[in-house]
């Protein structure tokens, strides 16, 4: 009996332990919509959360970019300063544009270039000076005058009578047109507008998306350097495969472009009286006029040309220029330090740069023997030995005054089977010499 009580004392307690268990689980344990429930709300809190610290973490680095930018124009306008260049804003700065045009109604593609990247705003105003007197191409012209209310003016050279010209020169009689349009055009510019610079382009020339921000940050650096007389858009040994990926690049160069290029109004002061009546560009590349100043160039052509029709008649496009390569990448050129362009910056450096280059001959470039190494220098004592250097390694082999294309100290830099190139003089360079021409 009393074994039996025990057992049942035992069986007692074993469902009131298993009775408790199953109260206590179920008590803790929720269903499982109370379950789904309980994950929702804890979902929705951690992505609250999250959305919160990313909300603090953009602001952070929203704060930190601008720590950056502040501390960066604050060491830009202090390397500004000890130069001598006015830290102003280049968006107070007003350039005109000056397009030269005559019988060619594909000026259209021009404007609508030009048009398609010039800022919002009067900084960049545009004055297109028409020669000739070709009506369909006025015609064309006038219709951007009207859509683009005040910010495109079209000017006529009033001057059409034909230059009598003895027989040897009458073939370049276009030649004689030509510099007698700049004259009147630029005067134009200069005394009737009173722009302080012009950028000077034709209406066969295309622009890079970067165009007017490169003009806007080397604006500075031409006020400021007296060494510098231009700034150029235009690299002549500029074609793919000759030039570097990198738009950044910017150079000084002792010749004279063209294709895209500024100038202020103090040079034309002084070039305006005694502007030559034909071939006006090679005149500028003459030393009485260049004076040992230099222009800014890019690595990558900031403009390129469509122009096959023209007084050239298209033989030098198909040779050269349809080759050119435009640049495609945008650089924010505004907000970089250019102060490396000044001349005491610049000279220490590219000198070290080109004369601590491993020397090459001709044949090690072409044959890739030292394809290792990053640059080469391959050296020319003599306008044959450039002019044949230059001829083989398929770069621009004339001279204009003495000086080779591109060349800043007799050095010409260029780009070959992803190689950097300098065919330079012998160190200890002391000039050019104008019977290389």
């Amino acid at each position: 009996m009393r074994r039996k009580h025990l057992v049942s004392l035992v069986v007692l307690i074993f469902l009131t332990w298993n009775i408790l268990m199953y109260y206590f689980l179920v008590s803790k344990n929720p269903t499982k919509n109370e379950n789904r429930v309980l994950v929702s709300d804890k979902l929705r809190w951690l992505q609250n959360d999250i959305e919160k610290q990313l909300r603090d973490n953009e602001k952070l680095l929203e704060d930190l970019r601008q720590i950056k930018d502040d501390t960066v124009k604050k060491e830009k306008a202090n390397r500004l300063k000890t130069h001598g260049v006015e830290d102003t804003d280049p968006a107070t700065h007003k350039i005109a544009v000056l397009m030269f045009s005559c019988d060619r109604t594909t000026v259209s593609r021009s404007l609508d270039s030009l048009l398609k990247i010039r800022p919002k705003g009067d900084r960049f105003p545009i004055v297109v000076s028409q020669d000739c007197g070709h009506k369909p191409t006025s015609d064309v012209i006038q219709t951007y005058v009207k859509k683009e209310k005040g910010l495109v003016t079209h000017i006529k050279q009033p001057d059409l009578s034909d230059i009598k010209l003895a027989w040897p020169q009458k073939k370049f009689k276009g030649y004689f047109k030509i510099a007698r349009h700049y004259k009147w055009a630029l005067d134009q510019i200069f005394f009737t507008f009173n722009y302080t610079a012009v950028i000077i382009v034709e209406d066969d020339l295309e622009y890079s998306p970067d165009f007017f921000e490169y003009f806007s940050a080397t604006y500075q650096i031409l006020k400021a350097d007296p060494t510098l007389w231009c700034v150029s858009a235009w690299n002549d040994n500029g074609k793919s495969g000759m030039v570097s990926d990198d738009p950044e690049l910017l150079y000084r160069s002792d010749f004279f472009p063209g294709l895209g290029w500024m100038l202020e109004k103090h040079v034309w002061l002084e070039l305006s009286p005694k502007w030559p009546d034909s071939f006006w560009d090679d005149w500028m590349r003459h030393p009485d006029q260049r004076k040992n100043r230099v222009c800014i160039r890019p690595e990558i052509c900031r403009t390129s040309t469509f122009g096959k029709k023209g007084v050239s008649k298209g033989l030098f496009y198909d040779k050269h220029l349809k080759f050119i390569k435009l640049n495609e990448k945008p650089i924010d050129f505004t907000k970089k330090d250019l102060t490396y362009l000044i001349k005491e910056n610049y000279d220490p450096t590219f000198h070290k740069m080109v004369y601590e280059t491993p020397l090459a001959s001709v044949t090690d470039v072409i044959t890739l023997r030292k394809r290792t190494l990053p640059a080469l220098r391959v050296q020319y004592s003599s306008k044959e030995e450039f002019k044949s250097a230059a001829k083989q390694l398929k770069i621009m082999e004339d001279f204009k005054a003495g000086v080779p294309r591109v060349a800043y100290r007799g050095v010409v830099s260029f780009m070959r089977s992803g190689q950097r190139i300098y065919l330079a003089p012998p160190e200890g360079w002391t000039g050019y010499d104008t019977t290389w021409t």
